[in-house]
């Protein structure tokens, strides 16, 4: 048997092997190390801003890493109290507009029931009157167990409707150690930042330390990109909602487009949680302009953001318009709404390994050995 066929498959043996311990390790440890990955994420983001304000001003880093942390857990506070304070204004806007509307809707639900259901009830008891006794008991079975299929599905709803709200109460308790364990992380990783930094070039080859560097440079330009592609397409969304909205001379139409843009931003389903229920909403009031206007309005929405996702996303990140396309459906279809974020996000990786080349040294390695 040649021998460097057998050293290059111990060589990929041993780098697959290590490469899948790697994964089942994270994947196993998360749930005990997550606060940790947080706080190192955190701490990436804070720490040019610290060695900036440490050069500037020569305090103490320690001192420094505690202002600028400070100054983001107050941003993401405020963010989230402005959240909430919209949130039970947009509510008590709701509940004293929301009143008339549900009265106009029962009233259009009434009026449909007495003029349409009534007629086809008393129709379909005529025609079940001249059916024989086995038709009737196998339409009543049919009902019967349809009923119950139904009961019982609307049983499971608020069964787990209303153990999700204890669950919810639960997880407050170890949100708030989530948040302590990890800003006290933050803190002593960031610190500390320059001393870990040696302390990992003894422990680890220069040429990883190198290779970490490349790759965690290119996904912070690839996290930098993304988050450009979303505002860029949000802009994209507001900017034609708004046209839209003046032409169809709808009231408060900078607010409403900037609602939408907002909410644009969840996967999958995105603007269509304002659009369908305001289409439908409009159809059933006999305002059927509105309805045939915002129906044209959601479509475009809806072509733009189809069209110009995969290739602002591919600009921005620095992916193949294509790759992303079919990184895009690959993690729609493997994990559903987050693969729509998953998807891209592997590519990332995938192509900030590449770049580091460390695809290029492994294959190196796997070849040649460590002698090359």
């Amino acid at each position: 048997m040649n021998h460097t066929y057998v050293a290059i498959f111990l060589r990929s043996l041993m780098i697959f092997s290590i490469a899948v311990c790697a994964v089942v390790f994270l994947y196993q440890s998360f749930p005990f190390l997550y606060p940790f990955w947080i706080a190192l994420a955190v701490s990436c983001l804070i720490h040019p801003a610290v060695c900036k304000i440490e050069n500037m001003t020569g305090m103490p880093r320690g001192f420094v890493v505690i202002i600028v942390l400070l100054l983001f857990l107050v941003a993401a506070a405020g963010f989230m109290t402005l959240l909430v304070a919209e949130i039970i204004s947009g509510s008590a806007y709701l509940a004293k507009v929301l009143p008339g509307h549900l009265d106009q809707m029962i009233g259009i639900v009434e009026r449909f029931f007495t003029d349409k259901i009534l007629p086809l009830y008393h129709d379909l008891t005529a025609q079940f009157n001249t059916l024989q006794a086995g038709q009737k008991e196998s339409i009543l079975g049919q009902i019967q167990a349809l009923g119950d299929e139904a009961a019982a599905k609307i049983g499971t709803f608020l069964s787990k409707t209303l153990e999700f709200i204890p669950a919810f109460l639960g997880l407050l308790p170890d949100a708030a150690a989530t948040l302590l364990f990890s800003a006290l992380a933050t803190f002593f990783i960031t610190k500390d930042w320059f001393t870990l930094k040696k302390y990992g070039s003894r422990i680890f080859p220069a040429k990883w330390m190198l290779h970490t560097r490349a790759i965690l440079s290119e996904i912070k330009k690839a996290i930098s990109g993304f988050m450009k592609a979303q505002l860029l397409l949000v802009a994209m969304t507001i900017g034609i909602v708004l046209i839209g909205l003046f032409i169809l001379k709808v009231e408060h139409a900078i607010v409403i487009a900037l609602c939408i843009g907002l909410v644009d931003l969840l996967p999958y389903i995105g603007s269509g949680t304002v659009f369908l229920p305001w289409i439908i909403y409009s159809a059933m009031t006999g305002n059927l302009s509105l309805a045939i206007g915002l129906g044209i309005l959601y479509i475009v929405v809806l072509i733009q953001r189809q069209i110009s996702e995969p290739k602002v996303l591919s600009k921005s990140i620095g992916l193949n318009p294509l790759a992303t396309l079919v990184a895009l459906f690959v993690g729609l279809k493997c994990f559903g709404f987050l693969g729509l974020a998953i998807g891209p996000a592997s590519l990332v990786v995938w192509q900030a390994f590449r770049n580091a080349g460390v695809f290029r040294d492994l294959y190196q390695y796997i070849r040649y050995g460590a002698q090359k």
